[in-house]
């Protein structure tokens, strides 16, 4: 391995344009890549969606001139695969069009790939350099290396409180109340931002019963959500958003499956012991679902960061007071990042487990 700065300029497109396959890509991630001849960028190109052509591939498409790729150099976020999944092997496009130099960020954590790739190459006769802008590779692709060095998905924990500290006001748990509002519209425009990154979305029983939440994307454009439900003893009426058949939505239940002819919703029985995250994360994990973003309730949220289950914690907090209601969860450490909006901030927290670096 070999650490560079020279080839920072190059790398930092590899990032830009992996970041155009957010939401799209996963369970893969986010790749870009761009092939460079004498200084001048002639090829570029990202992954764009699950199942289609990577990075790689796409780059070399793109360049004009294929006489010239013998004399380029190729830089890539990510370890090129070099086996055969929904496509074929990068590195044997690579190999076939005689690219001399291979720039890379991250060796793939993968088990399929992991080393392989960059073996293959240099075995090929080409020079490979790797760690160029590891970090921020690393920093990309979080919810992918999450997923792969530690065998669940990427944990987001979100909830807004007031300046008091409450989630919510005390609501009656046999009639359904509109909730009350703590941010406005930007921060709700956020939140459906962020949804439309993640692969699924996750709340509680109470949540879904008080405040009947649809769990979309409508405030932004991107894919919607799994949308996932807890009901221990089946309690919720069907009349709510989630059992709509629009989307896919699962519901963890202790009962026994009840037969249904709802489009899109599934039951899945597991156990409701102190083990339930993990029972969760097991069964997204059997299902390759890499992040999830966990909206509420407070009990949902706090089993959660007890288990030490979650990787950032986003915080909204609105210009109001409540005086009583709801506590909102509390987080042991200092946010990461602060921003202050017109009336709310955002507080991020990051759970400074370190992600495995290049080996």
């Amino acid at each position: 391995m070999q650490k560079s700065t020279t080839h920072d300029f190059y790398m930092l497109r590899c990032l830009e344009l992996a970041m155009l396959g957010c939401g799209n890509v996963a369970p893969n991630p986010m790749v870009g890549s761009v092939i460079v001849c004498n200084q001048k960028i002639i090829g570029e190109g990202y992954h764009k969606a699950y199942g289609e052509a990577h990075a790689e591939i796409n780059a070399l498409s793109s360049v004009a001139n294929k006489n010239l790729l013998p004399q380029s150099t190729l830089y890539v976020n990510l370890e090129p695969c070099s086996h055969f999944g929904k496509t074929p092997p990068c590195c044997d496009a690579i190999i076939a069009h005689k690219i001399p130099k291979v720039i890379i960020a991250n060796i793939d954590p993968n088990r399929l790939v992991r080393g392989k790739g960059i073996e293959k190459l240099k075995n090929a006769g080409i020079e490979v350099i790797t760690d160029v802008l590891v970090n921020e590779g690393l920093a990309l692709n979080k919810r992918f290396f999450t997923f792969q060095t530690r065998s669940r998905p990427y944990i987001i924990i979100k909830w807004a409180q007031t300046e008091d500290r409450f989630v919510d006001i005390i609501r009656n748990n046999t009639n359904r109340q509109q909730p009350t509002w703590i941010t406005n519209n930007d921060a709700r425009m956020l939140v459906h931002k962020w949804r439309a990154e993640e692969q699924a979305i996750m709340v509680g029983t109470n949540t879904a019963f008080l405040d009947n939440p649809k769990l979309n994307v409508r405030d932004w454009v991107g894919k919607n959500p799994l949308r996932i439900v807890i009901d221990r003893s089946l309690r919720l009426p069907s009349n709510l958003y989630l059992f709509d058949g629009s989307i896919s939505t699962i519901v963890f239940t202790q009962r026994e499956v009840p037969e249904h002819n709802i489009a899109n919703l599934e039951y899945v029985t597991i156990t409701f012991d102190e083990y339930l995250p993990e029972h969760i994360l097991g069964e997204l994990i059997r299902r390759q679902v890499q992040s999830v973003i966990i909206e509420g309730g407070t009990k949902l949220i706090n089993s959660f960061l007890e288990a030490n289950l979650w990787d950032e914690a986003r915080v909204f907090t609105g210009n109001k007071y409540f005086g009583d209601g709801v506590v909102a969860p509390k987080m042991n450490c200092a946010p990461t990042t602060t921003e202050v909006w017109d009336d709310f901030k955002l507080e991020i927290f990051t759970n400074l487990f370190p992600l495995a670096k290049n080996n």
